[in-house]
């Protein structure tokens, strides 16, 4: 493509895209450096993968009539490698800690059994779900009313950037289980809105995750008011020394079941872009995606005003583009989502808010707008394309090496 200027090769010395910019925008937490290179790898065919097969179906397990009906009405039969090394652990009560890539079916693990337990159970609410991210809370949500119905469930959605009224008067009905962010938890339980007495069951979904965006005093406030003796699961896509203290202050003797695979992306094809300044950045971005080899396209910015803007000026450019970021409420983020996967906007402009916990289908190029904090977070970004076995592409702009 003529239009940007590709790196071939191992560049040599550091650009100054990094330097001399502590922090974003004056604020905010150390962007570390990166060197270029590891923007760099010319794909690989994914090597092909021995199939697991899996130990149970989901007709093994002693799962109420209702909740098997709930189960193949979604078409599942067969379990994922999680489920399957999961659920038998959660069935028996057992602590569990669950290392596993985000898309692995990790939700339904936990969902299955706990809601198998919940039935019949009247002192509540009775199971508390923690999760990093708005989105995620939602699908996590949206995956408990396909697998309750008919069986006298109910969830109260607990997150921020929603009116509260309606997350009130939802607890105030007693659910079984209550989902939410940490924020929101938190203050609803200053508030004395939320009573967690009589939880026996506990699930800090992406653990890691919730760390890294500084969540651990809420989390601690949070599961300290929970009884000792509940059952404690909790997922992370890796374990760290952070981590690992979590798991010892907040479970009991618990069972590890790791089923997380390299990310190492070798079938991604990326590559870095070399731009002037802002403008010749955003002139080259909006030349690349008037092309139709990009069918759907993932955008990553810094910051809300920032993602924003670009994906104003993309649609005034021409080219059918969405925002998604703190700064939308919940609808409105929800709505962008639906628009984005169903195809009728070709371009997502994202915070990091979208790198992980969504399942974003058929990504075929991710762009790094702006280099991401960590490495880390740039594994996340650009693992949203290249997705069951598909190659994928990733672009990341950096400023022009002298």
């Amino acid at each position: 493509m003529a239009y940007f200027q590709k790196s071939g090769g191992r560049p040599s010395g550091r650009p100054s895209f990094n330097r001399g910019r502590g922090r974003t925008g004056g604020r905010g937490p150390i962007k570390k450096y990166i060197n270029p290179s590891k923007f760099i790898n010319k794909a690989t065919e994914k090597a092909d993968e021995i199939p697991y097969v899996s130990k149970y179906k989901f007709s093994d397990f002693t799962f109420s009539n209702q909740l098997q009906f709930n189960i193949s009405k979604k078409g599942y039969e067969t379990t994922t490698l999680i489920q399957d090394q999961t659920i038998p652990h959660v069935m028996e009560g057992k602590d569990v800690i669950g290392i596993a890539n985000t898309g692995t079916g990790k939700t339904a693990s936990f969902l299955l059994p706990i809601i198998e337990h919940q039935t019949g159970i009247s002192l509540r609410p009775s199971v508390l779900i923690i999760a990093p991210t708005r989105e995620l809370a939602q699908q996590i949500d949206e995956e408990f009313r396909d697998f309750s119905q008919g069986l006298n469930l109910y969830s109260a959605l607990v997150v921020g950037g929603v009116p509260v009224d309606r997350q009130i008067r939802d607890l105030k009905r007693r659910p079984h289980f209550i989902i939410g962010t940490p924020g929101r938890l938190k203050d609803l339980m200053n508030r004395r809105y939320v009573n967690l007495d009589n939880i026996n069951t506990l699930v800090l979904d992406e653990a890691d995750r919730m760390l890294d965006m500084g969540f651990l005093p809420d989390i601690r406030a949070i599961v300290n008011e929970t009884p000792r003796d509940r059952q404690t699961l909790l997922f992370s896509a890796t374990i760290t020394p952070e981590i690992s203290a979590i798991i010892n202050n907040f479970s009991k003797n618990p069972i590890t079941v790791s089923v997380r695979t390299s990310e190492t992306n070798e079938h991604i094809e990326q590559d870095v872009i070399e731009t002037r300044d802002k403008s010749h950045k955003i002139e080259l971005l909006t030349e690349m995606l008037h092309d139709k080899a990009y069918e759907k396209v993932l955008v990553f910015g810094e910051t809300k005003f920032g993602v924003q803007r670009l994906s104003d000026h993309l649609d005034n450019s021409g080219i059918s583009s969405i925002a998604i970021h703190g700064n939308k409420n919940q609808s409105q983020r929800q709505r962008a989502l639906k628009q984005f996967k169903d195809g009728n906007v070709r371009v997502m402009v994202a915070t990091d808010v979208a790198a992980r916990g969504l399942d974003i289908p058929n990504v075929s190029h991710v762009i790094n707008f702006d280099t991401p904090q960590t490495y880390d977070d740039y594994i996340h970004r650009i693992g949203r394309t290249g997705r069951a076995g598909a190659t994928g592409h990733a672009h990341t702009f950096i400023d022009a090496r002298r």
